[in-house]
């Protein structure tokens, strides 16, 4: 994911509720004009909740 950014995420994200499942994020995403690379991203985590910002950006930036 070269390129992004935790704040390009925490931007993406602006508005989240949480617990926030995937899609709720991706949804988020997209409805925030997020670059298409994080919005696939999301669409690929594992994890189908999450209970805070920071499990988010450590379940996509796990691989870097």
């Amino acid at each position: 994911m070269a390129g992004i950014t935790p704040p390009d995420l925490q931007k993406a994200l602006h508005g989240v509720e949480y617990p926030a499942g995937t899609d709720d994020l991706r949804k988020a995403a997209e409805k925030n004009h997020a670059p298409k690379e994080i919005t696939e991203r999301i669409s690929h985590l594992g994890k189908k909740k999450f209970e805070n910002p920071a499990e988010v950006s450590k379940a996509v930036f796990r691989n870097e």
